[in-house]
């Protein structure tokens, strides 16, 4: 089994997306309006902030979960022992920020974000009536306003071969939120799990745009939409001295917004954290 990139702009996109999306839980995309370029400097600037003394000015807040994530407070994934090999930075328009990297990183911020709500109109489009009766509202105006949607900027550092063992990059997981959006990170590494228990490389070609479903999705449409398991596996060889850098945006509708009988967005996420141990 193999993911194949969906071209933005063929006539069938929407249905081929949707479709991967439902069989994989992953969608590709090929020619989409992000810019490469845009992309390249983020992943330049915040390659050079993250190997500078100036990061840990930045450190994250309890409270509002802004700002740097070291090494040390990584996440372990859920059903996991060992913590990630990662740091990584929360980006929201509202919270902390060096001034120098504001602009751009706002700007890709606000360029994924109407690329996402487009994304999530053509699931609700493609979803058969007895799943979209499902949803409280349509899927894209629960993200609209909403100041939860998360841009995480991933440093993955260099391995030198003290790692604890059986520590990964990033163990399996699934994502909380309705979408996450990516742009193929600057090394290859990414693994999704296929129904029959095979873990399939995700293209890595630059330029590509990731998607894949998270929980919250998986909850609103009863299970229709999986939330696919993934991880970034250690590079081989002389990758090893490789940083990777990667620019998930997290798709997150507003607190209030009712996913199922069972839960809102806010009492979802709530769970989720307390079970990575964030909060």
């Amino acid at each position: 089994m193999k993911l194949e990139a969906v071209d933005y702009t063929a006539e069938n996109a929407k249905q081929l997306f949707v479709e991967s999306l439902r069989n994989t839980g992953f969608g590709v995309l090929k020619n989409h309006p992000i810019q490469q370029k845009l992309v390249q400097s983020i992943y330049d600037n915040w390659y050079q902030f993250f190997n500078s003394e100036e990061k840990t000015d930045f450190l994250f807040n309890v409270e509002t979960q802004d700002g740097l994530f070291p090494t040390e407070v990584s996440e372990t994934a859920k059903g996991h022992t060992k913590k990630d090999i990662k740091e990584y930075f929360h980006y929201y328009p509202w919270g902390q920020c060096p001034s120098a990297l504001k602009q751009e990183i706002q700007q890709y911020y606000q360029e994924a974000n109407e690329l996402a709500t487009e994304l999530l109109s053509w699931v609700e489009e493609y979803s058969p009536n007895d799943i979209s009766d499902k949803y409280s509202q349509p899927l894209s105006s629960m993200i609209d306003g909403s100041e939860k949607t998360l841009l995480r900027v991933l440093h993955y550092p260099p391995l030198k071969g003290d790692e604890e063992l059986g520590a990964i990059r990033a163990g399996a997981h699934e994502d909380i939120n309705l979408l996450t959006i990516l742009p193929a990170a600057n090394e290859p590494g990414l693994q999704v799990l296929a129904k029959d228990g095979c873990w399939i490389d995700v293209p890595c070609d630059f330029g590509n745009l990731i998607i894949n479903i998270g929980d919250m999705l998986q909850e609103a449409s009863s299970g229709y939409f999986p939330s696919t398991t993934h991880r970034v596996i250690n590079p081989e060889g002389a990758d090893k001295t490789k940083s990777r850098i990667s620019l998930p945006l997290f798709l997150h509708p507003k607190p209030e917004i009712v996913l199922s009988e069972k839960y809102t967005a806010d009492s979802y996420l709530m769970e989720r954290l307390r079970e990575l141990g964030v909060i």
